[in-house]
């Protein structure tokens, strides 16, 4: 038995996030399927990431045992052969058959896109939050600032999660506009459900001038998720990076 890894991207608008769900459209249901089919075995997936519905990646990472002899990085072509044209896989290869994607230490990167111009875009509305009120995304920058660092996220954790602790550590935030899209780039070492888009959805509200930068240092210490800004919408966001502090090999 060996162990294959896959780094995966796809436009999550038409699925049900990425964890398999029966009667709906999923990431790892089209993954088991073209792989069971392309190895002539049931085949089921290990993610690193279970992104939310219409949530978009670049490179989330699955793993799957088999005994099959083809070489590993043969199996990003066969499989992109097979896979609908909103899913790709970007690299194929074997690692250690102790590999478990979501057990190792990560670097994460997440972004998350707003179009903030007069009128949509409807070239961007399946990935940008669109608003029309100006954003001072300086005031942003400055609100995302108290957010760096290890802290207890539960201000930014949405109800529901069953995560053992809501401490995290984030070891950046940016915030840039190019022209009319303001980008929100987050990179930590693992998030809670919905944390970037609790994030986004805060700095958002800092942008529109209804909270202060100072604010958000307020909302974190409050450990209270009635004090943090709306939910951002999931098309905003994006798994942009993905890495492992130690080589998986």
């Amino acid at each position: 038995m060996r162990r294959i890894k896959l780094t995966v991207a796809y436009d999550g608008t038409n699925y049900h996030g990425w964890q398999f769900q029966p009667g709906s459209p999923t990431i790892e249901g089209e993954l088991n399927k073209y792989l069971s089919e392309l190895f002539k075995e049931e085949i089921v997936v290990i993610g690193a990431s279970r992104t939310d519905s219409g949530v978009h990646a670049l490179c989330n990472v699955a793993v799957f045992d088999t005994k099959a002899r083809i070489p590993a990085e043969k199996v990003a072509y066969a499989l992109n052969q097979r896979l609908p044209e909103d899913i790709r896989i970007r690299k194929s290869e074997d690692v250690a058959t102790d590999f478990h994607p979501r057990k190792q230490a990560t670097r994460k990167t997440y972004e998350y896109k707003i179009l903030n111009e007069e009128f949509l875009n409807p070239v961007e509305r399946l990935y940008a939050h669109f608003t029309y009120v100006p954003l001072d995304e300086k005031k942003m920058q400055e609100g995302a600032k108290y957010l760096i660092g290890k802290h207890d996220f539960a201000s930014f954790c949405a109800s529901g999660s069953t995560a053992e602790t809501t401490v995290r550590t984030i070891y950046d935030i940016m915030v840039e506009r190019n022209g009319n899209m303001i980008s929100i780039k987050v990179t930590g070492n693992g998030f809670l459900y919905n944390m970037v888009r609790i994030i986004a959805g805060t700095l958002v509200e800092v942008g529109k001038g209804r909270f202060t930068p100072e604010q958000v240092k307020d909302v974190l210490e409050a450990k209270d998720r009635t004090k943090a800004g709306p939910t951002a919408p999931a098309k905003g966001l994006m798994l942009y990076e993905y890495s492992f502090e130690k080589d998986a090999k």
